[in-house]
Formats: structure tokens, sequence, C-alpha cells
């Protein structure tokens, strides 16, 4: 059974706290009740602040009056619906009312039928107006966050702190945790989020191109520059710049961007002189960056300008109650941008994933619930849909033992998987002794592993 939706009742006439408050309960409503705008403030901003779903206030109170409660209350909860109730207020104060943010202005003596009605409006106009905002997030940006572990909600509580300054901030954690999102998350709730989000994943870039990547270059700098380049710093200017795995920096481009960051200019490869630049840093590294420098792989100097406020992302298997939310909504919205029937986990399906200890974490969750979704056959997924997961449950002493195919292209998927992950096993992560073992070039090994829902890690 749902729990009642909560109300705030701010009057301080006890009369009308009393006679209400009974009305609001017989409807199925839980009542908090405060006499004062201070005491409601108190009451939004205490432990049951986040469960008030709606509040009635009363305009003219002791103290604090109801306009400026309503002002205070909606810089805190904006998205909070407020009816405002009233025996002697004008026209005027109905417009500031409104103006501030409430849903509606009742004039006393009271009528119930109509409060009533109307806090229904209310409450409904605030569910909806939350949904589309999800709805939006996740359609806008392809993600979304669904957290009931403590460690994510530690980390996003923190990211509400640092997103509204200009502080520099390095996100450590493993790949496929949600860095970038996390990032992205930083640079919507700033202010420069009206500007670019630019991201560079410094891995993936040849060394010789990472210097133009970032500053740019002019034309005939060197072979293939037919024409002038800005450089992702500059195409960040006025937003945010976010350099992904900067631990695979070399420490030529390491210098060069620590200049960029001291000087705030660039300067473009070839020449024509250094150009002002103002973007928020952003960066995330899947290393250890305090090991790299004791190994004299990474700056130093580099390291406390990117590390203003260091924020580590957990790895899924440190935070296993966000596993079965994240893997139903995946599978939901996948379905929906498939054309697909809804379908449903079963159980042998979730204790699998719950005892899967997720090396390629959120990313290859999501692309295993993409494989489920389109190759399994029932309403249910069941371990059987769950391939590559499925295979790795199996007993290791049995080498024949494999999952069901859908086509023999599964099954080569399914093999290239297990043996580059043997590989990255073996080399501990080195991605550049992984691509000589298997015959591939670098990059082209990144898209594979990509393709494949496996992300690198360094062992241990």
């Amino acid at each position: 059974m749902a729990s009642p939706l909560t109300i705030l009742l701010v009057d301080d006439e006890p009369g009308i706290r009393k006679s209400l408050g009974e009305a609001l309960k017989d409807e199925g409503y839980a009542v908090l009740k405060a006499e004062s705008g201070e005491q409601a403030l108190e009451v939004l901003q205490g432990p049951d602040g986040d469960a008030v779903h709606g509040m009635l206030l009363d305009v003219w109170l002791p103290g604090l009056d109801g306009l400026e409660t309503l002002k205070q209350a909606k810089a805190t909860h904006p998205d909070l619906p407020v009816v405002m109730i009233s025996g002697h207020a004008s026209i005027e104060t109905a417009l500031q009312a409104t103006k501030l943010g409430a849903f509606d202005f009742l004039e006393k003596p009271i009528d119930l039928d109509r409060l009533l009605l109307v806090l229904r409006n209310a409450l409904k106009q605030g569910r909806l107006e939350q949904e589309n905002q999800r709805l939006q997030a996740e359609v806008g940006a392809g993600r979304f966050f669904l957290v009931e572990s403590p460690a994510m909600k530690r980390l996003l509580a923190d990211v509400k702190l640092v997103a509204s300054t200009d502080g520099r901030v390095l996100l450590s954690g493993e790949n496929g945790s949600g860095k970038e999102e996390i990032a992205r998350l930083l640079h919507e709730q700033s202010l420069r989020a009206d500007a670019p989000f630019v991201e560079v994943n410094c891995a993936a870039i040849p060394e010789e191109l990472i210097e133009s990547e970032l500053f740019g270059h002019v034309k005939g700098a060197f072979t293939g520059a037919v024409r002038d380049a800005k450089g992702k710093f500059r195409e960040a200017h006025g937003g945010t710049l976010f350099l992904d795995e900067v631990g695979d920096m070399s420490l030529k481009t390491q210098a060069k961007v620590l200049r960029a960051l001291q000087e705030g200019r660039v300067e473009p490869v070839g020449g024509g002189g250094a150009v002002a630049v103002d973007c928020r840093v952003l960066a995330a590294t899947n290393k250890n960056l305090e090991e790299e420098i004791r190994a004299g792989r990474f700056r130093e100097d580099l390291y406390f300008r990117l590390a203003v406020v260091p924020l580590r992302v957990p790895p899924l298997r440190e935070r296993p109650e966000d596993i079965v939310p994240l893997a139903v909504a995946f599978v939901e919205r996948i379905a929906r941008q498939y054309g697909r029937p809804a379908k449903r986990l079963g159980p042998d399906a979730v204790e699998a994933l719950l005892r899967h200890d997720w090396p390629g974490n959120v990313r290859e969750l999501r692309n295993l619930m993409e494989r489920a979704v389109i190759l399994g056959r029932g309403a249910d997924l069941s371990l059987r849909d769950l391939g590559p997961l499925a295979a790795r449950l199996l007993p290791e002493t049995d080498p024949f033992s494999f999952p069901d195919f859908a086509s023999l292209k599964d099954a080569r998927e399914w093999f290239e998987a297990q043996f580059i992950q043997r590989e990255l096993k073996r080399s501990n992560g080195n991605m550049t002794r992984v691509a000589e073992r298997v015959g591939m070039d670098r990059s082209n090994l990144y898209k594979r592993l990509k393709q494949l829902g496996i992300e690198p890690r360094e062992q241990p």
C-alpha cells in the first residue's frame, strides 16, 4: 500500500490548523503543521523536509510573512507545490505570490471542496513536472541516474555542492563506472550549463595528434593540416572541457596542458600566437595518479591543478543496491527504443546479476541488457538470455560448457570476448601489450572492446 502524501499546513490560527488538518486527514493525507514561516522552513530543512509533497501557506503570519516564506521555501524546494490562503490579501499580493511560484491563491473563509480540488491539481501538476524533467533528462542525454546505494547518494550530494562553482574536479574510478555521466551532471548543474560541454578522450587519440586536438593548429602545421583548427580548449570557451583518461597523456602534452591552465591561454600547433580561453576543466582517470607520479609518468604540479576537488566514482560492485533497478530501467528503455514488448527480469537472471562482479561496471550492464532485450525470446529474461554472463557462471572445469546462442555470429562474439578478457588479465590491463598479443591496432582494440561491452581495467 502506497504511503499517504504529506501536506505541510502553515497558519497562525489554531482553529484553522485544527479544522483544515482534520479535513486533510479525512481525505487520506498525512499532515504536518506549523504556526509561523520560520517554523515551516525548519520543517522543510529538517529530516521530514523531503517527505513534504505540498504546502498550504497563509499570507499573513507573525514574523516572517507568507510571501517571504514562499520565496525561501522555493529556493530550497523549487518543485514543491504551494497553495496560498488569506483573508485580507489584495490582487497585487496574489500576483506577487504567483510570480514567486505559488500554484494558486485562495481567500478565506475557505471553501473546503475548492481547496481540496486545487490541492489535488497542484500535487498532480507537481508530479507531471517531475516526470517531465526525468524524461527530458533521459531522452536528451541518453542516460539517467537511479540512486539507491549510500555510495552514490554521497557522491551526488558532493556533485551538488561543487557543481555551481568553477573549481576543477578530478574524477577517479574504473572504466564504465559513470565518470563521464558525473562530468556531464557537473556541467548541467553549473553556471556554464548553456555553454558547450566538450569531451576529449586522451587515451583514444594518437600521441602525434593530441596537441592539435587540444590546442588547435594552423593550416600547414603538419601533413594533412589543410585548414586552421580551433582545438578543444577554444571550442569549450565559456563552457566545460572534459579531459577523459587524462592519465594517458604524455609528459610533453601534460606540460602544455599545465601551462594552458596556469595562463588561461593556448597556442595552436604551428604558431599563430596565444589565444585566451575561459573554460572549466574537468578530468577523469581510471589510474591511480599518485602512483603514476611516483613512477614519473604524471606531473605532480598538473595533478594538483586538476584535483582541486577529487571525487571517486564507485564501481558497480560497491553499490549492489543499484544493480537491479538499473537493469530494470535499461530493459524498459531499450525495449521502448527498439519497439519491443515489455520484458521482465526472471529470478535466475536477477540472481546472476547480483553474483557478477561487473568489471565493466554500468556500461557493461547496459550492453548486457541491450543484448538480452534483442535476443530474448520470452516475456521473462532468464539466465539463458544473458549470454556472456551465463558463460562466466558455468564451471570453469568444463571447457566445453557454454551457453546457447541464437546464431554463429553470437557464438563468435562470445568467444572473442572471452579471449580478449583473458589477455587483459594476463597483461594486467596494459592495452598496448594486449593489442600486440591479439594482433590489433590499439585504437581499433578500444573500439572492439566497446562493441563487446568490455571495459579494460588495471589489475591490482
